[in-house]
């Protein structure tokens, strides 16, 4: 079996995806995590903030890191071994957020991609930045 069986990756290669944050997307990421910071509930606590109303779970903001991996860029059979991110600014219910993914190096003895990630919301502000280091199963 090869290591990868449709070709590495190469340098520069990039895939992205986009999609609307819904206000209910706060209450399964809750369902799922159990995250009930007020920040995401509370509007008067949440306006007192920095960030002066409600805003998501940072899962939410990188879960669509984790589709982009998943379905594009490596693909399918792809997961995460490594995550290095910085959060710089918050995603709020409606935001239309686009993960993006830029290979930066893909190994030949092994099916291991080092990638740049953003995560940036619809009026250009990039609200997440960092690396991320996948292992794509052959499948």
């Amino acid at each position: 079996m090869t290591t990868w069986p449709n070709g590495a990756p190469k340098p520069g290669d990039r895939a992205e995806l986009s999609r609307k944050v819904e206000a209910g997307d706060i209450e399964l990421f809750t369902r799922i995590s159990g995250d009930r910071n007020p920040l995401h509930y509370d509007e008067q606590a949440a306006a007192a903030s920095r960030f002066g109303e409600i805003i998501v779970q940072g899962g939410i903001t990188t879960a669509i890191l984790n589709a982009v991996v998943a379905e594009r860029l490596p693909g399918p059979g792809s997961v995460f071994l490594n995550v290095n991110w910085n959060f710089l600014a918050p995603v709020r219910p409606g935001d239309e957020i686009t993960g993006a993914v830029e290979v930066t190096e893909a190994r030949d003895d092994k099916p291991i991609t080092k990638l740049r990630t953003t995560v940036t919301r619809q009026d250009g502000t990039v609200v997440l930045e960092g690396t991320a280091v996948c292992y794509t199963t052959p499948l």
